[in-house]
């Protein structure tokens, strides 16, 4: 079969497997959201999470201050939310009142989870190393939550440009991962 030239820009969008998730940090007392998706799990146990936040971002000072914070998942039913707080900076506007979400205490980081997601990991920053050079922090999880629902969660998937893919069917293979 022969194929042809993908552009060296676009590669991500068929890499990209994790789900779209909002980062909430705290500063000066006043929380944020940023919706991201480039992350990456880099270890299990504990579970140590990657994740790419630019310089450009009001979020990044944030957490190279605090060195904390929230990674919030949401379901489809938020993706309008949560595109439209990508879509607007923190610098000017309370994310949680335009976006009619949900703060909520979380138990060990100054950040508020978002109330309307389906799962909250409280985040400790590990790691800067590459902070300065790749805009890659190193998370560790130290809480995690979940919603009591048990049917399965419907995630969004950025795939560039505005287009995203909806995940919820799970299928189960033999495997030697436990």
């Amino acid at each position: 079969m022969l194929k042809k030239s993908f552009p060296l820009s676009k590669v991500y969008s068929l890499l990209e497997p994790g789900p779209v998730v909002m980062v909430t940090t705290s500063r000066k007392g006043q929380p944020n959201i940023m919706t991201m998706s480039w992350h990456t799990m880099m270890d299990f146990e504990p579970p140590i999470i990657g994740c790419v936040i630019s310089n450009g971002d009001y979020t990044f000072e944030s957490l190279k201050k605090s060195k904390e914070c929230v990674i919030n998942i949401p379901t489809v039913e938020l993706a309008k939310k949560v595109v439209g707080v990508g879509n607007t900076s923190g610098r000017s506007v309370e994310k949680f009142k335009k976006f009619d979400l949900t703060p909520v205490a979380a138990s060990y980081v100054s950040a508020p989870l978002i109330s309307e997601c389906y799962a909250n990991l409280e985040c400790k920053v590990i790691d800067t190393r590459l902070v300065n050079q790749y805009n890659f922090f190193i998370l560790e999880v130290i809480k995690a939550w979940i919603s009591p629902a048990k049917k399965p969660q419907k995630t969004i998937h950025h795939l560039g440009k505005g287009a995203f893919m909806v995940a919820g069917r799970k299928i189960k293979l033999p495997s030697k991962m436990k």
